[in-house]
């Protein structure tokens, strides 16, 4: 799919509520961080929702020619893993790390592509304890009793991305607040050592990150203080990415991140889809039951900031979906196959000429799928419309193949096929969708 230059994406930057045209720091490079999950359990489909919504934007960058540096976290230093492994009295870096093998494995089955670094917070204790001194030299932290806290008081813009006044913190709080902040809204930078908790050396003590601190440590660490895309899921925006952007600030003053992009929820009779709920369902869970490659094609079937209800019907119909397009390819490949010397043979001697049919199929498909992707990746019934033109066209001319006539009508055919299925297939590798395995292998799960 040639013709489309870089200057057609547009995304939607959650920092200025509108859709804009991506403008890369660097010509040709994009940088893009991504917050990935913290990992002391099986992954749920939200996770999954998060993962194919930004390998979607990874693949579709790199189709339009972008050198593309691709960062995405563990987060393998937490509470909730302290207290996971505490209850099955585990070291809490052996269950994280199991968990991050476990993540990646999915992600495989997922056919997301492997993110250029996949950092851990456990491998950049110095990058974060640097970060945090200088925060502090830079008068925007303060430390009791070797706990470390940002002052969101030094932070003039905090709440530019999400809205939350500050106000909103000082009274009515659900939680107990720590009397020892200087405001309710401030928050751990870096924590003092427990008894039973991992910890490392630092000025202030020994301790460990905060949650907010690693991710503004990474990010400037592999892509430096100005980069192109910052995303995660919408439920990061406060506080995890408002926190980050004020202590980042704090750090570096020249700090700059261009866009902002948020997935939305997947959500199960409505309602968030969330480990703390107990109502989620592990990618496992699905990919036990369907292929991988359907729970893909679920997943982008929505426009990928708009919630996603989970619904097993939907997931049928995703299956479906796959088995009609696999089922369709191998049809084509095996009728080709046997003309495949005889054209090539042919092509030798003189250029074969496609049916206007399928020229005029070849651009609809083409013009739809890139009026469609540089639209903020609006992969809604990308899959209907002309792609399912494209299915029904072969799967016509498969038919007419089979009936007799003359040598040359009969090539005519052939190459035509050949370019529409290279374009469906074009399509496909873009959005994730074609794997190394056979038509037979996937039809034989879904």
């Amino acid at each position: 799919m040639g013709g489309k230059g870089k200057d057609e994406l547009r995304v939607y930057n959650s920092m200025t509520q509108q859709k804009e045209l991506v403008v890369p720091v660097v010509e040709g490079k994009i940088g893009m961080y991504v917050c990935g999950i913290t990992a002391y359990d099986f992954s749920h489909i939200g996770h999954a929702r998060a993962a194919v919504a930004f390998d979607l934007l990874y693949r579709y960058l790199l189709h339009l020619g972008y050198e593309v540096t691709f960062v995405r976290n563990f987060t393998d230093v937490d509470d909730k893993i302290i207290r996971r492994a505490n209850e099955k009295g585990v070291d809490p870096v052996s269950l994280s790390d199991q968990f991050c093998q476990e993540y990646l494995k999915d992600m495989g089955d997922l056919q997301c592509l492997i993110p250029t670094h996949q950092p851990r917070v456990s491998g950049h204790i110095e990058e974060i304890k640097a970060m945090i001194q200088q925060i502090i030299e830079n008068g925007c932290a303060y430390t009791v009793d070797g706990d470390v806290f940002f002052s969101v008081d030094k932070s003039p813009n905090y709440g530019q991305l999400s809205g939350q006044k500050l106000e909103n913190h000082r009274a009515g709080e659900r939680v107990a607040v720590d009397s020892r902040k200087q405001n309710p809204a401030d928050f751990a930078l870096w924590k003092a050592a427990k008894p039973g908790e991992p910890s490392w050396e630092s000025p202030w003590g020994p301790g460990r990150p905060g949650w907010h601190i690693e991710c503004s440590a990474m990010s400037a660490r592999y892509l430096s203080h100005k980069f192109d895309i910052h995303g995660g899921g919408i439920d990061l925006i406060f506080p995890h990415h408002e926190n980050e952007i004020a202590q980042s600030w704090a750090a570096c003053p020249e700090t700059q991140i261009n866009y902002w992009m948020h997935n939305g929820h997947v959500t199960n009779n409505n309602e968030k889809m969330s480990k703390s709920l107990g109502n989620f369902f592990t990618i496992r869970d699905i990919t036990q039951r369907y292929h991988p490659l359907a729970l893909r094609h679920f997943l982008i079937s929505a426009h990928y900031r708009s919630p996603l209800n989970y619904s097993l019907l939907q997931l049928e119909g995703s299956s479906d979906a796959v088995y009609y397009i696999y089922q369709t390819l191998k049809d084509c490949e095996d009728a080709l196959s046997l003309f495949k010397q005889e054209g090539t043979e042919q092509s030798k001697k003189k250029p074969v000429k496609v049916i206007p049919a399928a020229q005029e199929c070849i651009s609809k498909v083409c013009s739809e799928f890139y009026a469609k992707m540089s639209d903020d990746l609006n992969t809604s019934h990308i899959l209907t419309g002309a792609f399912q033109d494209a299915l029904k066209f072969v799967n016509s001319n498969l038919n007419t193949l089979k009936k007799k006539q003359q040598k040359q009508q009969q090539l005519t055919v052939v190459q035509s096929l050949t370019e529409v299925e290279n374009q469906i297939k074009e399509v496909l590798e873009i959005l994730g969708l074609l794997t190394p395995l056979t038509y037979e292998q996937v039809n034989q799960f879904s």
